[in-house]
């Protein structure tokens, strides 16, 4: 048993490295690295774990690509409302060009088509895109850490935009979304295991604690450049919320926009209720070659009283304080 399962990942490691480049298979041996939750193994890569291709991705991304002032990049941990960020972001700058109506591009593309990845679309594969003739502002979205990101990024007026979802259910999230995903032929994820995994910061861009705390120090430091929202807060008043990233965008709203309910309407559009019964997003594939469909679950806060022992809960409570106590960052786990 240990050896068919030794030989199926061997199998499929052998697999992933014939999609990667000669330095990017060399730079993968210096990498330490763990049994992954998809793939056969994780790499730790600048001090986070991620897949193979998406170590190649990113360094491709690292080393080519060229900030514009203009520019806004929309960071997340997977699972943790990314889809939603996307779709508000694009319906907000781009309200002049798409008022809402019945023609709206989020009613036939999904938000990952109309705001790519660099990590999973830009710099996928090898590519080395001409992103020159986009409009602007020009919207990115990536689960790179801010350490990791373009140093052009880093150094340009462009801004950046993270949103953060309570360990607890990004967990729970991540993994359903996991075992959708994974072939058929790969016997599903337990529950315990991946959240030991979690617990250990051994799951994609993660430790999930370091990732979320890159951003929140650049926030506190320079607001200017990184707004730091929270898909809970966002959740209670969203309105509030599409006004503050409205303002932080530099496409905030005019009274007259506000009392003709188009705050109201941006999030109306971009609610999950709405997204998920769209047919662009029950069908095809707009990140890699994973099915739309599975980008939409629950979206509610608290769902993980569902899924976690209280065992577990505590063993999550306590990682959460040491790692982020003294940090100021907390966050609401049951609405």
């Amino acid at each position: 048993m240990v050896l068919t399962h030794y030989t199926k990942n061997h199998g499929e490691e052998a697999r992933e490295g014939e999609k990667l480049s000669h330095e990017s298979q060399e730079l993968l041996l210096s990498l330490p690295k763990e049994k992954g939750w998809r793939t056969p193994y994780l790499y730790k890569y600048q001090g986070f774990w991620c897949q193979p291709m998406e170590i190649q991705a990113t360094v491709s991304f690292q080393k080519h690509f060229l900030a514009c002032d203009t520019d806004v990049v929309l960071a997340t941990i997977p699972k943790s409302g990314t889809t939603w960020l996307k779709a508000l972001a694009f319906a907000i700058v781009n309200r002049k060009r798409f008022p809402i109506s019945n023609n709206h591009p989020l009613l036939s593309y999904n938000p990952h088509d109309l705001v790519p990845f660099f990590e999973y679309k830009l710099y996928a594969n090898e590519q080395l895109p001409d992103l020159s003739n986009l409009p602007q502002p020009r919207l990115f979205g990536t689960h790179v850490p801010f350490a990791s990101l373009a140093n052009p990024i880093k150094k340009s007026s462009s801004r950046v935009v993270y949103l953060c979802r309570n360990p607890f259910d990004t967990f729970v999230s991540s993994w359903h979304y996991i075992n959708k995903i994974i072939p058929k032929t790969q016997a599903p994820m337990l529950i315990e295991e991946a959240f030991e995994m979690y617990c250990k910061g051994i799951v994609g861009f993660g430790p999930f604690w370091d990732h979320m705390l890159g951003y929140w120090k650049e926030s506190i430091e320079r607001p200017h450049k990184v707004l730091f929202l929270k898909y809970e807060d966002m959740k209670e008043d969203v309105s509030f919320h599409l006004k503050k990233l409205a303002d932080f965008l530099g496409f905030p709203f005019s009274l007259e926009e506000e009392r003709a309910g188009c705050v109201e309407k941006i999030a109306k559009l971009c609610s999950f209720e709405n997204l998920k019964e769209l047919e662009v997003n029950k069908a095809g594939k707009s990140i890699k070659n994973f099915e739309n469909k599975n980008l939409f679950r629950k979206a509610e806060v608290g769902d993980w009283v569902n899924y976690l022992s209280p065992r577990m809960a505590e063993q999550l409570t306590n990682v959460m304080e040491e790692k982020l106590g003294g940090s100021g960052l907390s966050f609401k786990v049951i609405p």
